[in-house]
């Protein structure tokens, strides 16, 4: 008998628990080892990527290093070979068996990165089916390709339907003939491929009304498939830039720095950022970290606030509401957003939203009139905002661009022009805004241009509440900072 009287536990019982507790941990691990799927939690960047592949045919997720992107290309062409979809799953859906492409830039590459990450690690016998595609998926071994050791050429996975699907894997230093054929449904790009074999692959989804993706990082700068996917004028595609602060992982300056000590200095800003190397060609230079501030919670009631807006006459409505401290002479970008195929009614109703009472600055083309013989600004002020009487211009009556972009640069270079850490678009914008042969490219440059506007017009900003008339009634007086919440 033991102290408290009970009778001790057999040990053959003992034994038989730490069996079953040995089992389900082998369970757990062999689970973990070849389901590997299972495990997978999206970043919200990768989710916004998944979900867009429902509505476009053609996605780009554009990332910088280490930071998810072929990993997000593995784990959706999982989902689509064997049909299984998670039960929140939003994007384009398979109910039967595909064939499908993964390509990369060579067959060294396409096995030591896709097939890896699909397979599991090449060359070792205990690895296959340790990558995303559950070992119990793959219906007989895989064909090795000619050339590279332990590289596939094709692979056979069990289909949720009950049939077969296929993957063959491609490189681009093949050549483009190499990429005509048979139909494809679906097409993994990994890493950018030239425009010619692009072509091709698009192509090979048009007859089955397929689906192309691809995930890189934009090393080689505004290429022809990057300029693709920036026409505002094609419905069928999706670009998402995922930035290092997307990657959740990387959540100290340390391992960002440890990441960045791999890569010459000239590279960072796209190894960080997933956008374009411009060298020489970006129109601002000042690191964004130095232009980031945290999302301002209180607003001093004695900074002038003023909205600018781009009209979006034939591309993105912008808008941004800065506040000046004009004791320090800095800038604050608050708000800021890019949005198409709206109304000025829509875009009304968000701006008093925010703030009802901020004047607005408008451009030299607020003035073209409309069919119904009334200015572009006028259908604005008819909504209830506060337009200026004129269109933006400096205090000497001037209203160039580079006058602007100057004044731009100068204060992003003395800490006088910050902007609020969670516009991604602002940023998104910044880093990409450029010149070729000298003159600043015209696309996706709404938002710096609403920026541009504002500045030069800071002088008619108001010492104003930020808030709508109805918040003002329900709650009474508010101090600005509390009564502004980000949109």
């Amino acid at each position: 008998m033991s102290a408290l009287g009970e009778k001790p536990t057999p040990i053959s019982k003992t034994k038989e628990a730490l069996r079953e507790i040995a089992a389900a941990l082998k369970a757990l691990d062999d689970k973990r080892r070849y389901r590997a799927i299972d495990f997978f939690v999206p970043y919200p960047k990768q989710q916004e990527f998944f979900d867009a592949g429902s509505s476009y045919d053609e996605r780009l997720l554009s990332a910088g290093n280490q930071q998810g992107k072929t990993q997000a290309g593995a784990v959706e062409m999982v989902y689509h070979l064997t049909g299984e979809y998670p039960d929140d799953w939003l994007g384009r859906k398979w109910d039967r068996p595909i064939y499908a492409w993964a390509c990369g830039e060579s067959a060294l590459l396409v096995r030591d990165v896709q097939q890896a990450k699909l397979c599991g690690e090449p060359g070792l016998e205990e690895a296959f089916g340790t990558g995303f595609i559950p070992k119990a998926a793959f219906i007989g071994k895989p064909s090795l390709a000619r050339g590279i050791i332990d590289a596939y050429d094709t692979i056979h996975v069990r289909h949720k339907s009950g049939g077969v699907s296929t993957l063959k894997f491609k490189s681009y230093e093949q050549g483009r003939a190499k990429f005509q054929g048979k139909p494809v449904d679906l097409v993994w790009c990994d890493e950018e491929p030239d425009m010619d074999i692009y072509s091709e692959c698009l192509a090979r989804i048009a007859a089955t009304d397929g689906s192309i993706y691809t995930t890189f990082t934009p090393l080689k700068g505004i290429t022809d498939l990057w300029q693709r996917f920036l026409e505002t004028s094609a419905k069928n595609r999706y670009r998402v830039v995922m930035a290092v602060k997307d990657a959740l992982h990387f959540n100290t300056p340390e391992k960002i720095a440890k990441l960045l000590e791999r890569y010459p200095a000239h590279e960072h800003a796209t190894r960080l950022s997933g956008m374009p190397m411009m060298g020489e060609g970006r129109v601002f230079l000042t690191a964004d970290q130095s232009l980031a501030e945290p999302t301002l919670v209180y607003i001093p009631p004695a900074w002038t606030k003023l909205w600018s807006i781009d009209f979006g006459i034939g591309h993105p409505f912008a808008a941004t509401l800065q506040a000046w401290d004009r004791d320090n002479d800095v800038i604050h970008v608050l708000e800021a957003w890019r949005i198409a195929d709206q109304t000025p009614v829509q875009h009304a109703v968000r701006m008093k939203q925010i703030g009802i009472m901020v004047p607005v600055a408008w451009p030299q083309d607020g003035t073209a009139r409309e069919k119904s013989g009334e200015t572009v600004s006028k259908l604005y002020k008819n909504q209830g905002l506060k337009m200026l009487d004129e269109h933006a211009t400096f205090q000497d009556g001037g209203y160039g661009t580079e006058a602007g972009v100057l004044e731009m640069d100068e204060r992003m270079k003395t800490g006088r022009l910050r902007v609020a850490a969670h516009l991604a678009d602002w940023f998104e914008e910044y880093r990409e805004y450029h010149r070729k042969k000298g003159l600043i490219v015209k696309v996706r440059d709404d938002i710096m241009s609403a920026t541009r506007i504002g500045i030069m017009a800071k002088r008619f900003g108001k010492a104003v509440q930020l808030g709508s008339h109805a918040k003002k009634r329900r709650q009474g007086q508010i101090a600005d900072g509390i009564d502004f919440d980000p949109f």
